[in-house]
């Protein structure tokens, strides 16, 4: 600790290093602050021209028609819709995965499944979109009568098994955090190995499982190219799966390569869906961290 109180060193080669590591961690802010400046202001200057009552709950998304209308509400319900699918799909599997992992996998094995999930992280998500759109959507169109080319169906339950790594792998470091001692207390009272998992071992780490959940949710709400391609690019205010939708991040893409003249309100359009992305996943992020530090196990 008295190392720590000291007065930093006058030399000139230490204040450089201190000034050039103080620039190189001040880029990532300065970078953040840039970004919310620029949404901030054509945001601003979009709901000079739209209100915000229209903007929040219109149920249109019509931007480039001769009436345009600049209703959220489509885009979030698709948004919405694709993730729900999703986590519906990743949920279950990667806790079942991060239980393997953590109680029952041999160091070997639970080495080889971290590599390998780490991998299919790695794997570009438009790889995933066109997986979903040629092979999904035409093997469940077979049984799902009615079923578009692009809809929500094929792209959620393909984005739930691209982001199964981010749900075992955040829940199994939980898991695996939990004192081993807790374990053998639990054998010792007689439990067997799957009551000690799910009645000891899971309770214990359930706000490291509650955070990769959410922080899986804010991954799924921002995907990108699996929606673009497999779900559709139509504003469509739906609960059907089978149907062509559009999400918040496929606007974005149809939107940044289209046409439209800059200043526009249907280019400051994209700027307003943008901020509400940002805004949604900001708050899931901030709520990962406040169920982890709010309750987060401590053992003595």
């Amino acid at each position: 600790m008295d190392l720590l109180r000291q007065k930093p060193s006058r030399n000139p080669k230490e204040i450089l290093t201190y000034l050039l590591l103080l620039l190189l961690s001040s880029v990532t802010l300065l970078t953040t602050l840039g970004v919310v400046v620029t949404l901030l202001l054509d945001v601003a200057e979009f709901f000079r021209r739209v209100p915000l009552l229209e903007f929040l709950f219109a149920p249109e998304w019509t931007p480039l028609f001769a009436e345009p209308r600049y209703g959220i509400v489509p885009l979030l319900a698709g948004t919405f819709l694709v993730t729900a699918i999703a986590l519906l799909v990743a949920v279950p599997l990667g806790l079942m995965l991060a239980i393997y992992i953590s109680e029952y996998a041999p160091h070997r094995v639970r080495a080889r499944i971290m590599g390998t999930l780490e991998l299919f992280e790695g794997i570009p998500t438009v790889v995933f979109g066109y997986f979903a759109l040629l092979f999904v959507t035409p093997l469940l169109q077979r049984f799902i009568p009615g079923l578009s080319i692009f809809n929500p169906l094929s792209a959620g339950l393909v984005m739930g098994f691209a982001i199964v790594p981010y749900v075992s792998n955040v829940a199994a470091d939980a898991m695996q955090a939990v004192p081993r001692s807790i374990r053998e207390a639990a054998y010792a009272l007689g439990a067997r190995p799957y009551e000690v998992a799910l009645k000891v071992v899971f309770p214990a780490a359930i706000s490291g499982i509650v955070a990769a959940i959410i922080l899986a949710t804010s991954r799924a709400i921002g995907e990108t190219m699996i929606v673009a391609i497999a779900a559709g690019q139509r504003p469509t205010l739906t609960l059907d799966p089978r149907e062509t939708i559009a999400t918040m991040t496929s606007y974005i893409v149809q939107a940044a390569t289209g046409d439209q003249p800059a200043g526009s309100t249907a280019s400051l359009a994209l700027f307003a869906v943008g901020f509400t992305l940002f805004l949604l996943t900001l708050l899931l992020n901030i709520l990962a961290q406040y169920v982890v530090e709010r309750y987060r196990e401590r053992y003595e």
